[in-house]
């Protein structure tokens, strides 16, 4: 069965450009370097899979033609992984049913927080999204994929790390758990939180990222979460040919 994973958004929690800062034409003028907040799509033949809902993520969807989603799974429970959510009203309206939504238990206790109306009743004629929240399983298996899923430390918050095949993605992490690792082995593709260069208390940065990536050994590595730091081009001839910086609407095949 065909498979891909698309790279919805690459930037980090403020996204690139971040307002109040002044840029030059140089950098405007590369579309990689327009990073919406972080997120991907599994997707295949049989539906869809997202994972994380940020602030763009109805125009994420939209961009890509994404009429359903079979479900969603939130990593973790920051703004920008979860500010998109209420943009899910369109699913649960069209399907009749509530989204289905896995999370670990500290991030559905935020989304119950930020979306109380989500599980409610609606009053009549009136439009809000419908979640059917679960505690993650061990595997995902939704869109003819199964989803492996593991613990991720972020600073300290527990963050959901993911794998399919050989693909993983690893999101908003600073450190990786010994029990992780094992998830880690034999990657053809692997999606990796770095930041920015300077150090960061809750994320990897650049250093650290080429460490881990190397580490780990995937044949391709895409840095995600990326702040303004990254000028997509310039930084990228600096680094080794299997090592790339991710972008809005890069597609991984499965």
């Amino acid at each position: 069965m065909n498979a891909e994973v698309v790279v919805l958004g690459s930037g980090t929690s403020s996204g690139v450009p971040t307002l109040g800062f002044e840029y030059p034409e140089s950098f405007l003028a590369n579309p990689k370097n327009h990073r919406s907040r972080p997120s991907i799509l599994f997707r295949t033949e049989l539906g869809n899979v997202l994972v994380d809902c940020a602030p763009e993520m109805r125009l994420q969807l939209f961009q890509e033609g994404v009429l359903s989603v079979e479900c969603v799974i939130v990593t973790h429970g920051h703004a920008d992984h979860i500010m998109g959510m209420d943009d899910l009203r369109g699913y649960s309206l069209k399907s009749g049913r509530p989204v289905l939504v896995y999370a670990n238990e500290e991030t559905q206790e935020d989304i119950r927080r930020v979306f109380p109306y989500a599980f409610e009743p609606p009053p009549p004629g009136v439009m809000l999204p419908n979640f059917d929240v679960r505690p993650v399983p061990d595997v995902v298996r939704a869109a003819g994929l199964e989803i492996q899923t593991f613990p991720l430390v972020h600073g300290r918050w527990t963050v959901t790390g993911l794998r399919c095949r050989d693909f993983a993605y690893l999101t908003d992490v600073n450190l990786i758990p010994d029990e992780s690792w094992a998830y880690l082995d034999g990657l053809e593709t692997l999606v990796l939180d770095a930041v920015r260069y300077k150090p960061h208390p809750n994320h990897f940065n650049f250093e650290q990222a080429m460490d881990v990536a190397q580490r780990i050994g995937a044949r391709t590595t895409f840095f995600t979460h990326l702040s303004h730091d990254y000028d997509h081009d310039a930084v990228e001839a600096t680094m080794p040919p299997n090592i790339r910086l991710a972008y809005d609407g890069l597609r991984i095949p499965l």
